[in-house]
């Protein structure tokens, strides 16, 4: 296996990390900065709603869109042992 390879592999690995970690990091930054807002005007200054809101954005994306991160994923790895076997 040559450098260019291995750069390219490396490069589709991280892209694949960003494309699978990018909709629950997002969602759940905007819910931290909605429920921030919130609390700032309503002086209510409670850690748990802040964390439950999060934790349930965060397992909703996973039941709505866990089947295209697993096939994302997959598609990845069979890439990956592909360039092994050969």
């Amino acid at each position: 296996m040559d450098p260019t390879q291995v750069a390219d592999l490396l490069r589709d690995g991280v892209n694949v990390a960003l494309k699978l970690a990018s909709p629950m990091l997002l969602l759940s930054m905007l819910v931290g900065v909605v429920v921030a807002i919130f609390q700032a005007v309503t002086q209510i200054h409670e850690q748990t709603i802040g964390f439950v809101l999060k934790l349930i954005i965060v397992v909703g994306v996973l039941l709505v869109a866990g089947g295209w991160m697993m096939d994302t994923l997959q598609d990845y790895t069979r890439e990956i042992f592909s360039l092994i076997a050969s």
